[in-house]
């Protein structure tokens, strides 16, 4: 076994200009350390306290969401697995997480995010408020306030991707530009 070269990947890091990665298995501690540390470089880089917040907020969506689909789909290997990297772009910041899930329900949050990414941002505050007053147990549980909330927060449309990895299993990266 050959020990990677570390110097060539954090080459990649410096030109990509990414922050944080993380690839493995997910679960709340993880989480709440990762956050931390990206809370703690943003303040370090002086950016706006806003700016903090709407990249930390979007973090804690995404990462959540994936530990939260891990907890109800625990059949399904690799779902406890997350790849996160937060990074800038064109002067933005970039999240972009991933994980291993069922096709049909990769294929249902990429429609989803299609037609958020569709959307201007008074459709999504009208989204946001009407979904905000549907009773919860219509909505199985989740009245999707978190991916609305991320389209309206993003400086673009998100966009999501779904790659097959065998007929069992997708696997799911969804990226917000702030």
């Amino acid at each position: 076994m050959t020990t990677p070269d570390i110097y060539d990947l954090r080459e990649i890091f410096d030109r990509k200009q990414i922050m944080v990665c993380f690839n493995g298995p997910i679960n709340a501690a993880l989480i709440e350390e990762i956050g931390r540390a990206l809370r703690d470089y943003l303040q370090h880089q002086q950016e706006a306290p806003s700016a903090v917040a709407d990249i930390f907020a979007v973090y804690i969506e995404m990462t959540q969401n994936i530990r939260r689909y891990a907890d109800q789909h625990p059949e399904l290997p690799g779902a406890a697995n997350a790849a996160i990297v937060v990074s800038r772009e064109d002067g933005r910041y970039v999240i972009s997480a991933g994980n291993v899930v069922a096709p049909q329900d990769g294929r249902e949050l990429v429609r989803r995010v299609e037609e958020l990414a569709a959307m201007d941002r008074s459709a999504l505050k009208a989204l946001f408020k009407t979904q905000l007053r549907q009773p919860r147990e219509a909505l199985n549980g989740s009245a999707g306030l978190g991916l609305i909330d991320m389209a309206r927060k993003a400086s673009s449309p998100l966009a999501a991707t779904l790659r097959d990895i065998d007929s069992g299993r997708s696997f799911l990266s969804l990226r917000v530009m702030l």
